[in-house]
């Protein structure tokens, strides 16, 4: 089974409570695996940068939501919905990722979506030829929305603000992980062109948004 390789350039997310805020210490959490290679290797050309700052909101600053996990998230302007697992630390420190094509995950040591914070959702672009929750992610544009039902039956409603394509050296750990003054979502799996000799494509897909609206649970 052919998959992207989980590359430990950083170790660890801590969450601490800092008041009534949570506040981010990026102690090493850096790149993340995505998928296999599938039939169709085409992805969109998205400039790299190498010196990243987290983009500012698109929209007005919404106020955050208290702690609930995630189930499920949909993308409908790419037709995809998806269960939402957890996921966890590896032994070596780098984020466990989903088992396969599908579900997407959910990384326990960011904020839940919706909650003051960088909320971080991983998934596979590919697995064993079949394409995975985050195949054309890349595709995605400022505006489109993201959908995040949570386990307390609310609904958290993220609006992407920008698309970033970046070779694993230089994942911007601080631009994905660090502080924000508000509550936004990352989405991330690979991308790139896929390396056969290290079983791995060379590249990851960020996409970054922020919280812009929610509806409660029955």
């Amino acid at each position: 089974m052919r998959h992207c390789v989980t590359e430990r350039h950083r170790r660890g997310l801590v969450k601490a409570l800092a008041g009534a805020a949570f506040v981010f210490t990026v102690l090493g959490l850096g790149s993340v695996a995505c998928g296999e290679q599938g039939e169709q290797d085409a992805r969109a050309a998205i400039t790299p940068s190498a010196e990243v700052a987290a983009p500012t909101p698109l929209g007005p600053a919404v106020a955050p939501m208290s702690e609930s996990e995630p189930v499920e998230i949909e993308i409908s302007a790419l037709g995809v919905t998806s269960d939402v697992m957890d996921l966890g630390l590896q032994s070596d420190g780098s984020m466990e990722v989903p088992p396969g094509a599908y579900p997407a995950g959910w990384y326990t040591g960011a904020p839940t979506p919706g909650e003051l914070g960088p909320a971080i959702i991983a998934a596979h672009v590919d697995w064993n030829g079949e394409p995975g929750v985050f195949h054309q992610i890349d595709q995605l544009e400022p505006g489109d929305d993201v959908i995040v039902r949570r386990e307390d039956g609310s609904t958290a409603i993220f609006t992407v603000d920008r698309v970033d394509q970046y070779p694993k050296d230089e994942f911007p750990t601080d631009a994905v992980y660090g502080n924000i003054d508000h509550a936004g979502l990352r989405l991330i799996t690979c991308g790139g062109d896929f390396n056969d000799d290290e079983d791995s494509y060379v590249d990851n897909i960020v996409v970054y948004a922020s919280f812009t609206g929610s509806s409660s649970g029955g």
